[in-house]
C-alpha cells in the first residue's frame, strides 16, 4: 500500500513538472511577487506632490513651506496662487495634498497667537491622503515648537516596537510567505483530481489498490512539498536578500507550514472534488483566494471589521498562518505564542479534509 502512495505521489509531481505551463505557473509567481510586492505593495507616501497656496508672504509663511517643501514625501512641489487653482491641481489629481496658509499667519504669529493653517486633501486617495496629512501635520507642529518659548507640559515619547524604523518591506515580506503558499498549494491540489477526470483516467485510478483515503493523500502531499519549497524560497529571499530579521524557530516555521499545508490541501482537495475539470477548479481556487486574502488581515485589520466577518476570518487558514509567520519574524515567536493560532489550523484541516473525502467517496461510487 506504501509504494502504491508513493508511486501516486511521484506520478502527481511527474505530471506537475513535466509540462512547461506547470513549471511556469509555480516558479513566475514565485519570482514576480517576491521582486515586485517589497517595492510596489507599499502603504508609504513617496513621490507625492504637494501643492501650497501661500497668502501671507511673510517670513514665517515662506519658512514653513520651506519646511514642507524639504520633507522626502512631498519631491515635487506646486507653489499656488489662487483659491481656483488649488480645487483644480485637487480635482485634476495634480497633487495629493494642498495647504492653504492664510494671509495674517505671520502677523497673528507675532502676536503670540494661534494661526489656522487648512489642509485640502483628495478623498480619492483616502489613504495615501491622510497618509500625506500626518507627515504635514508633524512638520507644522515641530514648527510650532520651535516657536513656542514654554516647553508642553507633557510630551508623548513614542517608540516603534518589532519594527523600529517602520519598514514596510518587514510588514510585506514575512505576509507574502503566506500569500505564495496559499497560491502554489491551492494550485496545485485543486486542479489534481479535476485533472484525472478531465484527461479520462480517474476510473483508472479508482481501480488500483489505493483506498479512497490513500488516494487523497497521494494527491494532498505534492502540493504541501510545492508549498515548502515556496515558503522556503521566499523566506530565505526576505532574510538574506531584504535584510528582514528572523526572530523565531527554523523548525516552528516548517510546523507552522505543515499544519497549514494540510488546510490549504483539505480546501483545495475540497475545490477539486467538487469540479469537474480544470478550469472549474481555477475558478474555485480564486474565488477561494479573494475572501481569503481580505479576510486575513493583510489589507485591513481584522479587529476592524464587523463581528460577522471576524467570525468568518477565524475560519480562514491565511489569517492564522500570517499571525504565525509575521510572529516569527518580527517578534520571535516560541511555541507556546504560536499554539493559539496552529491549532485552528488543524481543525480547518481535520474538517476540510473530511468533508472532501465524504464528497470523493460519493462522486466516485465507494
Amino acid at each position: 500500500m506504501w509504494h502504491a502512495l508513493l508511486t501516486l505521489i511521484h506520478k502527481e509531481l511527474r505530471a506537475l513538472l513535466s509540462s512547461p505551463q506547470s513549471r511556469r505557473l509555480l516558479i513566475m509567481p514565485v519570482l514576480l511577487q517576491l521582486l515586485l510586492f517589497p517595492f510596489a505593495a507599499t502603504l508609504e507616501v513617496k513621490n507625492s506632490t504637494l501643492a501650497i497656496y501661500n497668502q501671507d508672504g511673510g517670513a514665517a509663511s515662506v519658512e514653513l513651506s520651506q519646511r514642507l517643501a524639504a520633507a522626502q514625501a512631498f519631491p515635487h512641489l506646486l507653489n499656488l496662487h489662487s483659491e481656483a487653482r488649488l480645487r483644480e491641481v485637487i480635482d485634476r489629481q495634480q497633487a495629493l495634498l494642498a495647504i492653504r496658509i492664510p494671509p495674517d499667519f505671520s502677523r497673528r504669529l507675532a502676536r503670540g497667537e494661534t494661526p489656522r493653517l487648512q489642509a485640502v486633501i483628495d478623498g480619492r486617495r483616502s489613504n495615501s491622503a491622510q497618509i500625506a496629512f500626518g507627515y504635514a501635520q508633524q512638520i507644522v507642529a515641530q514648527y510650532a515648537r520651535e516657536l513656542s518659548p514654554a516647553p508642553p507640559p507633557a510630551q508623548l515619547q513614542l517608540r516603534h516596537l518589532y519594527n523600529p524604523n517602520l519598514e514596510y518591506r518587514w510588514f510585506v515580506l514575512p505576509s507574502l510567505v503566506a500569500i505564495i503558499t496559499t497560491i502554489g498549494c491551492l494550485i496545485v491540489t485543486a486542479l489534481s483530481l479535476a485533472r484525472e477526470r478531465e484527461e479520462g483516467t480517474f476510473d483508472q485510478l479508482l481501480v488500483t489498490p489505493l483506498t479512497p483515503g490513500y488516494i487523497m493523500a497521494g494527491k494532498a502531499v505534492p502540493g504541501m512539498l510545492v508549498a515548502a519549497l515556496q515558503g522556503s524560497v521566499i523566506s530565505a529571499a526576505a532574510v538574506w536578500l531584504y535584510q528582514v530579521p528572523f526572530g523565531g524557530g527554523i523548525a516552528l516555521l516548517y510546523l507552522a507550514m505543515l499544519c497549514y499545508g494540510l488546510a490549504l490541501s483539505g480546501c483545495g482537495l475540497l475545490i477539486s472534488s467538487v469540479c469537474a475539470n480544470q478550469q472549474q477548479a481555477f475558478l474555485g481556487v480564486f474565488g477561494f483566494m479573494a475572501p481569503a486574502i481580505i479576510l486575513s488581515g493583510y489589507m485591513a485589520p481584522v479587529e476592524n471589521m464587523p463581528w460577522p466577518l471576524r467570525a468568518l476570518s477565524a475560519a480562514d487558514p491565511l489569517s492564522h498562518f500570517i499571525v504565525v509567520v509575521k510572529g516569527l519574524f518580527l517578534k520571535g515567536y516560541g511555541a507556546a505564542e504560536a499554539w493559539p493560532h496552529l491549532w485552528p489550523l488543524l481543525l480547518i484541516a481535520a474538517a476540510t479534509l473530511s468533508l472532501a473525502y465524504l464528497i470523493f467517496r460519493h462522486r466516485s461510487g465507494q
